[in-house]
């Protein structure tokens, strides 16, 4: 039997329309539990936010396979999991499904959607236990302790690219507002919200700091420091995760990019809005070279209060 209310003009059905619709359709017609429903509502409604950024003029009758290729695409390269993808898509086919029953459209856009076949292998994701046991294996009555946990904390709780962590600067750190100033790709700035877990670590690092006598005159205004007082290197950091990851026997292959993607995709997974995701990666589209829209500061610092495993 064919659900609700017929469309008066099917091509200028609107992605609203469709989506309250479809989940009548899903709590009348397949008994879904609330969770569920919820569940199908959010990953329709990213792709509705995907559109509207890139400025993507499609209806649910006018979208096609392409549309829908680049936008998982586009979430891969934002740091969702393989497995948050597979979701998405699944629930990119009921909602299709559902419009083919209603014989809203004749073609359904997502029959051969695949997840994207990248050129590298996705990285690891941690979970919120891993992340915990790599920051419990952390020796703090060595010299380096507090700042290895500085260390990871800011790379889990901002997201930071390894670069950005090396290169970040103490007159870049705006703790009274929560926030630091990150130099990203093409020395392009961004203000990336940090939490309070995150700050009381990097306090509690300058504790240590403050006592070194031996600091490099062109590292003084460098955060992290190894025990020469020089800036730490790319390969360092990789050394100690990998030191860490094999003491807190994790079986996988973590790397500083690994805190990266877990922190966005643990801010997915958990709700986040895409385009806050987006801003405080710091990533430009893989569809155009533009920036995604700017959002207001107090909105991402809310985005990590609200979903960050951390805050």
């Amino acid at each position: 039997m064919k659900y609700g209310i017929r469309f008066i003009n099917l091509k200028l059905m609107d992605w609203e329309t469709s989506i309250i619709q479809f989940r009548s359709y899903l709590k009348l017609e397949r008994s879904l539990s609330d969770n569920s429903i919820e569940a199908y509502e959010t990953d329709m409604r990213k792709l509705v936010t995907y559109l509207e950024m890139n400025k993507i003029n499609v209806s649910p009758i006018t979208i096609t396979l392409q549309h829908l290729k680049d936008f998982i695409y586009w979430i891969n390269e934002l740091g969702l999991s393989a497995r948050s993808q597979a979701r998405i898509i699944s629930g990119l086919k009921a909602f299709f499904k559902y419009l083919i029953l209603e014989d809203t459209i004749d073609n359904d856009p997502s029959s051969l959607l695949e997840s994207p076949r990248l050129g590298r292998k996705l990285p690891e994701v941690l979970s919120i236990d891993e992340i915990d046991q790599i920051m419990a294996a952390i020796d703090l009555s060595q010299p380096e302790g507090q700042r290895n946990k500085a260390i990871i904390e800011t790379l889990y709780s901002c997201g930071l690219r390894v670069s950005e962590l090396i290169n970040l600067k103490i007159s870049n750190l705006y703790f009274d507002d929560g926030f630091i100033r990150v130099v990203g790709k093409g020395d392009k700035e961004r203000l990336v919200p940090i939490g309070q877990k995150a700050m009381k670590e990097i306090r509690y690092y300058f504790q240590d700091r403050n006592l070194m006598t031996n600091i490099d005159k062109n590292s003084e205004n460098i955060v992290f420091l190894n025990r020469r007082g020089k800036q730490l290197t790319r390969v360092m950091i990789f050394t100690i995760i990998k030191r860490l990851v094999e003491k807190a026997k994790i079986n996988k292959n973590v790397s500083p990019h690994t805190f990266r993607h877990s922190f966005a995709t643990h801010l997915i997974d958990g709700g986040a809005d895409l385009r806050a995701v987006q801003e405080m990666l710091g990533h430009e589209s893989i569809i155009t070279t533009e920036i995604y829209t700017h959002l207001d500061r107090e909105y991402l610092r809310d985005a990590i209060i609200q979903y960050h495993p951390r805050s």
